[in-house]
């Protein structure tokens, strides 16, 4: 349950960070982009699966980038359920979906399976090898 609310935190902030960046994309405040994140993330495990399952062609075609397209057009639904939440066009659309999925990619992963943050410490062996 803990590592659930802190990917959702992460995944809020990444809305408010490419709402911050691009200007299509407007959420009102930290409870919009909040509840835009739980929006997104409840069609992310409903309705993703289904979409890359009906798009696997045009998906394998372009490498996956067409995934992007994929959140994009999930992006834009968020922004019509929820208020406060505001996404212009498919460009901007198209642009925030990158973000969103970068961030919420590279701050995931330091998240392990027990919902802890997780830092890898490395240090250099006498032979120059890390370990």
């Amino acid at each position: 349950m803990k590592g659930l609310m802190l990917r959702w935190l992460i995944l809020t902030l990444a809305i408010l960070a490419a709402s911050y960046l691009i200007e299509g994309i407007a959420a009102s405040g930290f409870w919009a982009a909040f509840f835009a994140a739980a929006t997104l993330g409840i069609l992310n495990a409903l309705l993703r699966p289904i979409l890359l399952l009906i798009t696997l062609p045009i998906n394998i075609l372009t490498l996956g980038l067409f995934t992007f397209v994929i959140n994009a057009m999930l992006l834009m639904m968020v922004s019509g359920v929820i208020s406060g939440f505001y996404v212009r066009g498919f460009g901007s659309a198209l642009l925030g979906s990158l973000i969103v999925s970068l961030i919420s990619w590279l701050l995931s992963s330091f998240i392990n399976e027990q919902g802890r943050v997780e830092v890898i410490a490395l240090r250099q062996r006498s032979n120059g090898r890390w370990e």
